[in-house]
Parts: C-alpha cells; sequence; structure tokens
C-alpha cells in the first residue's frame, strides 16, 4: 500500500512540475509571437520575454543610453517595455521628418499609466484630441492677454529680479545652494500670469513645493517610472517611490484648489485679474455646448501643467548657467563687459537689448544646449501607420525624440561636447541660430512656453551678469554631474556671488 502512495506521490509531483513546465514555455512562446518585430519595423536590441528592454537601458542615463544605442541600430531604432513598444527618433533630420513633416500623425501623447492615474486625460500637456485643442488655444490666447512672451511683461520680471538680488546678497558672498531661491524667482513669473500673486521666498509650503517638483520629474523618468507603465495593476499595490509621486501631485492639487478657492470668493466676471479668473469665466460661459472641455477638474489640471512647466525648466537652466559662468570665468568676465558697453549700470537690461548683447544671447544658447534641460523630450505616440526611415511604424506606437542626439551631434556642431559660445556667432561676431537648436522641440506640441522662457532667461540671466560675480567657494571645483528626470537638473551645488 506504501508503495501505491509513494508512486501516485511521485506522479503528482512530476504531474505538477510538467504543468508549470508548460506554462513557463507557454508564455515564453506567446510573448515571442505576440511581440516579435515585423520585417517592415524598425530594428532593435533583443528585447528579454516579458519585461522586454526595460533593463536593456541605464535610466539614470537614459538619453545617454538611447544615443549610444542609435550608433549601434541607426538614427530610427526600436525598444519594447513591457508589453509596448517605442520608436526612438535620433538626429535633425529625423526629428523634422518627423515631428514637423508628419506632425499631424504625431500629435498625441501616449496614454501612459502612471500619467494617466494622476491627471485623467486633463490638462494642456499630456491631454489629447478636443481637450488639447481647446486647452491648448485658451492658455495661448489668456496668458497672451496677460503679456505672455511679450514686452509688456518685462516690469514683472525685473521687478522680480530685485527681490532675487537681495537674497543673494543677504549670503554676504558666502557660499550657498542657489535652487530654491532661482526656483521661486522664476516661479514667481508664471504665479503672476496664473494666480495673480507672488509668492514671498520665505514661504515654507511653496518652497516644499519646489522641492517635490524636482524629485516627482525625476521619478517619471526612473525605472520605477518605466515598470508601471509596463505593469499597473501591479504597481499600483506595491510601495516604492512611484506611490510618493502620486502624492506630491495630489499635494500640487491641494495647493491649487486653495488658490481656486480663495479666488471665487471675492470673483467678479467682467474683472480679469490672471488665468484662473480668464478660465472660471469659460467654465461660466461654455456651460451646456456638446463639445465643452472646461470644468474645475480640468482648470486645476492645467494650472498644475503651467506652474510646474513654467518654474521647473527655466529655473533649472538658469542653475546650469551659474555652473558654467563659474567654470569659465574668462567668458563670464567676456559676458559683463558686453553687458557693461550696451547697457551699463545705471539702468536695467531691456529684451531690446537682445540684439545689441549678441555675445551675451550665444552664452545663453549654449547653455540650454549643454544643459540640455528636456534631454528627451515629451513622448508621442503614432495616430495612424507612418513610414520613417525607411521603416512603417503602425499606429499606437510611442515615439521619443532623442533632442539630445541633435543637440550633441557631432554633424551639426563645431564642438558639441565642449562649452562654445561660437556655436551661436558668425565670423563678423552676429548672433545667429542653427537649425538643430531645438531645446523646446519641434512641430504641433512644440513648447507653448517657449516665448516666455526665451525672455525670462535672457533678462534673469542679463541682470545677474550686470550686478554679480559668480564663483566657487575656496578650493571647491564645479561638477557639471546631472540628475535625470524629464528635466535634467545638475547635482547640488553652493556657489559664493558678489556685488560688482
Amino acid at each position: 500500500m506504501d508503495s501505491i502512495f509513494s508512486a501516485l506521490g511521485s506522479y503528482v509531483n512530476w504531474d505538477v512540475k510538467g504543468l508549470l513546465l508548460f506554462t513557463v514555455v507557454f508564455i515564453l512562446s506567446a510573448d515571442y509571437i505576440k511581440n516579435r518585430r515585423p520585417g517592415s519595423f524598425p530594428p532593435g536590441p533583443r528585447a528579454f520575454p516579458i519585461v522586454g528592454n526595460l533593463f536593456t537601458v541605464d535610466h539614470k542615463r537614459t538619453h545617454e543610453s538611447l544615443t549610444q544605442l542609435a550608433g549601434r541600430y541607426g538614427d530610427v531604432y526600436s525598444l519594447r517595455f513591457g508589453q509596448k513598444w517605442t520608436v526612438v527618433l535620433n538626429g535633425y533630420e529625423v526629428l523634422k521628418e518627423a515631428l514637423v513633416n508628419q506632425g499631424d500623425s504625431l500629435v498625441d501623447r501616449p496614454e501612459l499609466p502612471m500619467l494617466q492615474d494622476i491627471n485623467h486625460g486633463r490638462g494642456v500637456i499630456f491631454s489629447n484630441g478636443n481637450i488639447w485643442k481647446q486647452q491648448r488655444r485658451f492658455a495661448l490666447s489668456t496668458l497672451k492677454y496677460f503679456g505672455f512672451g511679450k514686452k509688456s511683461l518685462e516690469p514683472i520680471i525685473l521687478d522680480e529680479f530685485t527681490y532675487c538680488a537681495k537674497e543673494f546678497n543677504s549670503h554676504e558672498g558666502k557660499p550657498f545652494d542657489p535652487h530654491l531661491v532661482i526656483n521661486n524667482a522664476v516661479s514667481n513669473i508664471i504665479c503672476a500670469l496664473v494666480f495673480g500673486h507672488r509668492f514671498e521666498y520665505g514661504d515654507e509650503k511653496f518652497m516644499k513645493l519646489m522641492t517635490w517638483f524636482g524629485k516627482a520629474l525625476e521619478t517619471h523618468a526612473s525605472i520605477w517610472a518605466q515598470l508601471y507603465n509596463s505593469f499597473p495593476l501591479l504597481m499600483r499595490r506595491l510601495p516604492g517611490p512611484h506611490q510618493t509621486v502620486h502624492h506630491i501631485w495630489n499635494s500640487v492639487k491641494d495647493f491649487i484648489r486653495v488658490e481656486l478657492k480663495e479666488h471665487k470668493q471675492n470673483w467678479d466676471p467682467s474683472d480679469k485679474r490672471d488665468y484662473i479668473d480668464c478660465y472660471l469665466k469659460e467654465i461660466q460661459m461654455s456651460k451646456g455646448q456638446a463639445d465643452d472641455t472646461f470644468d474645475e477638474e480640468n482648470l486645476v489640471a492645467c494650472v498644475m501643467d503651467l506652474f510646474v512647466a513654467g518654474s521647473e525648466t527655466t529655473s533649472t537652466t538658469l542653475r546650469w548657467a551659474f555652473l558654467y559662468m563659474v567654470k569659465h570665468p574668462e567668458i563670464q568676465a567676456k559676458v559683463q563687459a558686453e553687458i557693461d558697453r550696451v547697457i551699463g549700470q545705471s539702468r536695467q537690461p531691456s529684451i531690446e537689448d537682445r540684439i545689441n548683447l549678441p555675445y551675451t544671447d550665444a552664452v545663453i544658447h549654449e547653455v540650454q544646449r549643454m544643459g540640455n534641460i528636456v534631454p528627451l523630450s515629451l513622448p508621442h505616440v503614432t495616430n495612424r501607420d507612418i513610414q520613417l526611415g525607411g521603416y512603417t511604424i503602425p499606429k499606437g506606437v510611442t515615439i521619443i525624440p532623442n533632442l539630445t542626439s541633435v543637440l550633441f551631434d557631432k554633424n551639426e556642431w563645431e564642438t558639441p561636447d565642449t562649452f562654445n559660445p561660437g556655436h551661436f556667432l558668425n565670423e563678423e561676431g552676429k548672433f545667429v541660430k542653427p537649425a538643430a537648436f531645438i531645446p523646446f522641440s519641434a512641430g504641433k506640441r512644440l513648447c507653448l512656453g517657449e516665448n516666455l522662457a526665451r525672455m525670462e532667461l535672457f533678462l534673469f540671466f542679463t541682470s545677474l551678469m550686470q550686478h554679480f560675480n559668480f564663483s566657487m567657494p575656496a578650493g571647491v571645483k564645479p561638477v557639471m554631474d546631472f540628475r535625470f528626470g524629464l528635466t535634467m537638473a545638475p547635482v547640488p551645488y553652493e556657489m559664493c556671488v558678489t556685488s560688482r
């Protein structure tokens, strides 16, 4: 009897093993058949079963990994993250063909689970279709009404600089981290347009938000975000930095809702004080229309998009500018000499001075190029089958425009890996902007804040160079390393600022 049970147990044991082996083989075979590259699809590295190329890329230096892969597989190649295919575009000509010439086919954003769980398809940056068209059109027209990118915004920027200068002077030449000060200064410009007021540099709640932005944007480009987007049902239930991101954006939304509540308490529909006032009016006017996309949840999402985009990119560029000036004191001195010659010390800079400050303008643009603030732009998705680089890319494939491959292309720049303002100057010393300078991306999803960012960068940078000398603490050399995220920020550093 014992031998019968022993034989039966052995049979059951092998049956379970056989079932497990069959299941594994079936899953691997199904994954291979389902996800193998069609003959006309862009090539790329071999993908692992289930996870694809999730671990092919160094997610702390993703832009470098993707640029290196282009050297092996060409300017148009593919990767698979989980079960979804992604095509990476490299080089100016390929990006121009895709984003400009075939822009209508790439106008949409992919519906990434992590972002969908945060904004639910709302807002102005990651929305699609009618929502995106209406919200972008409204945002552009409303912000232009308040001087967005126009000379009338100059006094607000220059007034904010006086607060920033006072804060810099308070350190009396001793080392300090400029991160939160410059973030607050830049944020106050978009806050003036959106909220109708600025925030003091000592405002603890506002400073906490500024710190959170960087952490959230870093996580959005990490392996955690890729895992979340590839396996959302599992990752929604697991702890990790991806959960912290949700708490951060919920806190930002709560901050905006407090502002919204205060606006509604003393709102006069005939008095347009800022973006929120205008949006409340639009909600009132659009009510009942068939294609209406204006409601308070979309208002919160749009304000969050403008708030973050209008704060992080420009302030990060200025932080890189400080580093490049302390690393290249001879360039700093040359900028200051040009400013002294054209503007002097007795008046504030004006946007009209730009044409007479070609070297200063060239330095700002070279900071943007080398700083590489949004290294992989933001993702697109094909809304129809397209032909690109001799390959067929089907509808529904995520597209990554690798801006790094353009801004550091040895065929486009004389010394791509060296800080060289000469990239933006002709033989006569006049400012020129090469076609390959596309830090704001290109096409119909071009950054809507480009004009504001260019204005802020010029006025802040010129004012700072006019009034201050920048240097590292004694015995400290500048570290040019970065923290990779949706935006690429310098690692934290301290500098010394002295009045000229």
